[in-house]
């Protein structure tokens, strides 16, 4: 099944709007989740079947294991809030094009290494 990402509340919508330019047929959602606990936006993603895509490197991770212990998670992506605006993108896009929804499932990877992130590490 082809990946579909949602934002939470932190990425730059110019990352959604410029991988909607490059693939104007993919599926990547944003909706406001302000106040949003971290656990609250992994479950919307999840029932979606959306692998979320994050800047929140600090809290995130943490919530994503609170939230695995007892739910299953299409993936969570973590890309670097200063990382350049066209890296975000052209990651993502390779993403979309060259993997499927399965490779990310239970997973959280912080770009641009595709590493798993491991709390406490």
């Amino acid at each position: 099944m082809k990946v579909k990402f949602q934002a939470d509340n932190d990425p730059d919508r110019a990352i959604v709007r410029g991988f909607l330019r490059r693939l104007p047929g993919a599926d990547f959602q944003s909706q406001p989740l302000d106040a949003v606990d971290d656990v609250a936006v992994l479950d919307i993603a999840a029932q979606a079947g959306r692998i979320l895509v994050s800047h929140d490197v600090r809290t995130m991770p943490y919530g994503f294991t609170e939230y695995r212990q007892t739910r299953y998670s299409p993936g969570v992506l973590l890309t670097p809030q200063l990382w350049p605006l066209a890296d975000s993108i052209e990651h993502l896009v390779l993403i979309w094009e060259l993997t499927e929804a399965s490779e990310w499932e239970n997973r959280i990877c912080y770009l641009p290494t595709f590493a798993d992130f491991r709390v406490g590490e």
